[in-house]
Parts: structure tokens; C-alpha cells; sequence
């Protein structure tokens, strides 16, 4: 509820700017406003959220769990409203209670072995990521249809290229789940729609701000998130920061702010003033990204599920919400419509969607064999790379002093990480010092 009043504050702000520049921006009905389409959106997840709202408050009072019979249906309401309970058999008590487990010790792998793997998911990581950025720019800024006298025509539709990308990912985390043990599932299937709402908006704006800011802004923009992040938890949580901390989030800033003000942003609409509009999406962006994380994190920590179970959980809900959206809206139609005038948006479509579900697949292999810092570097990395292969194929102008900010802000990023996880072996040191000293007292 806090993130639909957010969203509604936000709208109401930026709807006067949409009104002023309605002159300048040429659009072909007053439904290709992003305001008017968040609206729309909203509406439609709505129609799933409200009933489910309900239902689940009703099911939770009368406890149906309790007085429900056997049964398919049953236990599915069981299973999206209650979850599962846990049980543990005797012989895996007994393997508990005496210290001794089951499960065979994982034996060491030699170097090399772990070594190419890392390159296999590094390679897969920088080729699904770097094409995906690719062709989500393509798809957002380029008129399709344009050759010579012919006018173009752009893809408007965000929404539908969100559920191409989660229906794929949902249908390859099944086939994981299908030929892979996984843990027992104990989680309600509702709560996973939660981070499915976030992650679909946070995509949503992604994809919307491309048409306000270039896709170098935007990155550069997701690399800097850590300095709202830091001001919210220092306003939010009064956290306190390392210096190290603040001098690579001032880094960032000064980085971020030579690259802005010295390239010209080449957007969709190059007559308006689209500034506050791609801001709002930027901004929009960071906040439903930073829920949808550290909400997965919670369910993690409380239900143990396995990364592909999540996988499978939120992009079931996303491709629910999308679709539902989709049909109220008549989106599937248009979308189609346009892939029949312009076939090779659908090739697009199609190549965008694989590098997105392949893409999470060595996401969440890469941070279970090789921790999430060893992921961050490989991801920071790819942002330069996309910047790079945005300004060679899309012609973004780029001056010295842009490069330089470019430079210093992905110093600061880096060293942030060296910092970070020197920190935290420092602390794995004393605490394994003050053990080791315990004991021999």
C-alpha cells in the first residue's frame, strides 16, 4: 500500500509537466502518456490484488487451514495463503540432534576447474547482459518501418516486453525445478508477489525512462543508486558510514554529475522537456529495485527456499499481473499487430527475452558458487562495457570530461568493493582470533 501511495504522489507531481509539454511531443492518442499508462497498469494489477487481498484476509480469519478437507483445491488455498510446514523426519532429527548429517562432504575442486567455470559465467553473464541492454535501447529509441520516405514508428508498450521476458524465465526456472532437487517448499505463494509488483514496475520504468534519458544516463544512474540508498538509511535508520563510504559515494557524485552535464542526451521525444520525466523513472526504478531485493533477502532468510524457487515463484506472479494488465488494455492485440507490420521487432522481442531468462539463470549460479562479491565485480564491469557499446552503436556524443566522469565513477565502485570486503575479512579474522583464544583459555 505505501509503494501504490508512492506512485500515486509521484503521478500527481509529474502530471502537470506531461500536460505542458503535450505541444512538443508528438504521440498519436493521449493513451501513449506514461502517466496515463502507469494509471492503466495499475488498474489492471489491481484487479488481482484487491480480490486476493480479500480472499486471503478471509481464508487467514475462519484459519482454513484448520477445517479444510483434502483436496486439490484445498490444498491449493493451503498452499498460496498458509504455506507448507516443514517436517523433518526421525532419522534427520536424530542426524541433528548428534551433530552428524546426512549429506555427503562436498569435496574440494581443483583450481582450474573452478577457474573455467568463473570464465563460463562471466562470459555468459557479459554476452546475456550486454545484448539484452543492446536491444532493449533498440527496441525503445529506434522507429521501426522507417526506409527512406516511409516513417517509422515506435514500440510503446513496455508492459508487453516485460511479459515476454518473465514468461520466458518462469517456463525455464520449471524445467530447472523439474530435473533439479530442490529444498521443500514452505513459503505462501502470495508473498512472492510482493517482489513480483516491484520487480515488474522497477522493469516497467527501466524501460520507460529510455524513452526521456540515453541508455548511457541510465546506467550510469543504477551504478550510482548507493547514494540514495545511503541517504535513506542514514534519514530512515540513522545508519552510520564508513569514511571510505562517503568518499567513494562523493566520488560517484562528482563522476556522475561530469558525465551529465557534458553529453548530450539524444532521446525519443528531442524537441521536449523530458527531464523530470526521466528522473521520476530513474528514481522509480532505484526504489522498487531496492524492495524487490531486500524483500527476496527476507523470504530467503525465513522460508530457505532455492534461488530457482524463487525464480519460478515471482516470475509466475509477474507473468499473472502482466497478462491480466495485458488483456484489459487490449495490449496483446497492438503488440501483435506490431509485430505483423514489423517482423523484425519480434526477432527483438524474442532474443531480448532469452538473454533476460538465461541472464538470471547465471546470476543466480554465479552468486551460489562464487559469492555476491565476485558477482558484483563481473556486473560492474558489464555496465562499462554497455556504455561503451551504447556510444559505438548508437552514436552517443561522449567528450573528454564525460569519459573522465565515467572513469572516476567506476574507481569509486570498485573501490567500494575492495573496501567492503576487506572489512568484512577483517571481522571473519578477529571473530576466528577471539574463538581460537576462548579455546585455548
Amino acid at each position: 500500500m505505501r509503494l501504490l501511495l508512492f506512485i500515486s504522489v509521484v503521478v500527481a507531481g509529474a502530471l502537470s509537466e506531461e500536460v505542458e509539454s503535450t505541444k512538443d511531443i508528438v504521440q498519436d492518442n493521449w493513451t501513449d502518456f506514461w502517466v496515463v499508462r502507469l494509471s492503466l497498469n495499475l488498474l489492471g494489477y489491481a484487479t488481482i490484488f484487491v480480490p486476493g487481498f480479500l480472499l486471503i484476509r478471509h481464508f487467514r480469519r475462519i484459519k482454513y487451514n484448520e477445517i479444510a478437507a483434502p483436496g486439490c483445491l484445498q490444498n491449493f488455498i493451503v498452499l498460496c495463503v498458509f504455506g507448507k510446514e516443514q517436517h523433518v523426519s526421525l532419522e534427520e532429527g536424530n542426524a541433528q540432534k548428534s551433530g552428524t548429517s546426512s549429506t555427503p562432504v562436498k569435496v574440494e575442486e581443483p583450481f582450474s576447474k573452478r577457474a573455467i567455470r568463473l570464465l563460463i559465467c562471466v562470459a555468459g553473464l557479459q554476452i546475456s547482459y550486454l545484448t539484452w541492454g543492446v536491444l532493449q535501447e533498440r527496441i525503445m529509441t529506434i522507429e521501426y518501418g522507417q526506409n527512406g520516405t516511409n516513417i517509422g514508428e515506435f514500440f510503446k508498450d513496455s508492459q508487453f516486453l516485460v511479459f515476454i521476458n518473465r514468461i520466458l524465465a518462469f517456463i525455464m526456472a520449471l524445467i530447472v525445478i523439474m530435473f533439479r532437487s530442490q529444498p521443500p517448499h514452505t513459503a505462501p505463494l502470495y508473498k512472492y508477489s510482493f517482489s513480483s509488483f516491484s520487480n515488474i514496475m522497477s522493469s516497467w520504468c527501466q524501460y520507460e525512462a529510455l524513452k526521456f534519458v540515453s541508455f548511457p544516463t541510465q546506467v550510469l544512474a543504477k551504478a550510482s543508486k548507493v547514494i540514495p540508498v545511503m541517504l535513506m538509511g542514514k534519514v530512515v535508520s540513522h545508519k552510520t558510514y564508513q569514511y571510505h563510504e562517503y568518499a567513494t559515494a562523493i566520488m560517484i557524485s562528482v563522476g556522475l554529475s561530469m558525465f551529465l552535464l557534458t553529453s548530450g542526451d539524444v532521446t525519443r521525444h528531442k524537441d521536449s522537456v523530458t527531464t523530470t520525466s526521466g528522473l521520476i523513472m530513474l528514481i522509480g526504478y532505484m526504489l522498487f529495485d531496492s524492495f524487490t531485493s531486500n524483500w527476496q533477502g527476507e523470504l530467503f532468510t525465513q522460508y530457505k527456499m532455492s534461488s530457482i524457487q524463487m525464480m519460478a515463484g515471482v516470475n509466475m506472479f509477474s507473468c499473472l499481473l502482466t497478462s491480466v494488465s495485458l488483456i484489459e488494455q487490449g495490449g496483446f492485440i497492438d503488440s501483435a499487430a506490431f509485430m505483423l507490420r514489423h517482423p523484425e521487432f519480434l526477432m527483438d522481442a524474442v532474443i531480448l527475452s532469452i538473454c533476460s531468462a538465461s541472464g538470471q539463470l547465471f546470476i543466480f549460479y554465479t552468486i551460489s558458487q562464487y559469492g555476491a562479491v565476485v558477482f558484483v565485480i563481473i556486473m560492474t564491469v558489464r555496465q562499462g562495457f554497455a556504455i561503451l557499446l551504447s556510444c559505438i552503436i548508437y552514436g552517443h556524443p561522449l567528450t573528454s570530461v564525460g569519459i573522465m566522469g565515467i572513469v572516476i565513477l567506476f574507481i569509486a565502485l570498485f573501490l567500494r568493493i575492495y573496501a567492503t570486503q576487506r572489512q568484512r575479512n577483517l571481522k571473519k579474522t578477529g571473530l576466528v582470533s577471539h574463538s581460537t583464544s576462548a579455546q585455548k583459555i
